[in-house]
């Protein structure tokens, strides 16, 4: 036993955590998901090749052999959304600084998210964070203009022909509207969230960004993001929101394998 303890080297200490880690970080990372069922149907599958293999059943072993030397590309086919969003993660600029411009739209924002709830006039507002929107920008009509909250209200009234997509803001400026984002995938989220809220809480599974929802049913606000939907803001607590996701810290230089690190 002595021997065995003293064989080890730090390299195999420093692999066993690292290896340890980073299945912690997947099962965080599919937990409350689908894919929690999908590894169970895959564990039930392994099972029953195993049987069958006891069994001397050769036909099924045969068919559950072809199907598991598949199975890495199966996988990546599965999780492919969560596979690209962890490597934009890892792609991501190590350094972040918010300017004057993007803090200033922020609060156009959430004037314009308040003066919609008023009128329940349905919007949905996407600011970018680190991650890019390129794909999402080049779906919707090109504005490139600053952000107002008079603007944005006016975008997204109901007799204009922009209103039904989501507007993109970087940097205190509207680059695009109308754009057409993803819906998410999530069996579990609520029946009640309409088509506006789903596309929120998608690109936000995908994506870094923070995005501003108003209910034209109820004319409440929300604010999304990585997947989670905080409903029923007002004012003071969406401006305080968005100030906590993007006003300078003292730890804006944190990279994001550090950020990685904290949400756990």
């Amino acid at each position: 036993m002595l021997d065995v303890i003293k064989s080890i080297r730090w390299q195999d200490i420093l692999d066993i955590l690292i290896v340890s880690f980073i299945i912690y970080r997947l099962f965080l990372l599919i937990q409350g998901t689908r894919a929690v069922q999908m590894l169970a149907g895959i564990a039930v599958i392994i099972a029953v090749y195993v049987a069958a293999k006891a069994l001397e059943l050769l036909t099924l072993y045969w068919l559950l052999g072809s199907f598991l030397s598949s199975l890495f590309i199966i996988i990546i086919i599965i999780f492919q959304r969560d596979i690209r969003k962890a490597l934009t993660e890892v792609g991501q600029t190590p350094f972040t600084k918010t300017g004057e411009d993007a803090l200033s739209g922020l609060e156009e924002v959430v004037s314009a998210a308040v003066a919609m709830a008023q009128s329940q006039t349905g919007a949905l507002m996407v600011i970018e964070r680190e991650m890019g929107l390129k794909d999402y920008v080049d779906s919707g009509h090109p504005l490139d203009a600053k952000a107002s909250w008079q603007l944005l209200v006016s975008i997204f009234q109901t007799t204009g022909p922009l209103h039904d997509g989501g507007v993109i803001i970087r940097d205190g400026r509207i680059l695009t509207a109308g754009c057409v984002l993803p819906l998410t995938r999530n069996p579990f989220i609520s029946k009640r969230l309409g088509t506006r809220h789903r596309a929120a809480i998608g690109l936000s599974e995908e994506t870094d960004a923070a995005i501003v929802v108003v209910s034209e049913e109820t004319g409440a606000i929300s604010l999304v993001q990585h997947g989670a939907i905080t409903t029923d803001l007002d004012r003071n607590s969406l401006r305080g929101r968005l100030e906590a996701i993007f006003a300078p810290k003292k730890e804006h230089h944190r990279t994001p394998w550090k950020s990685w690190l904290n949400k756990s």
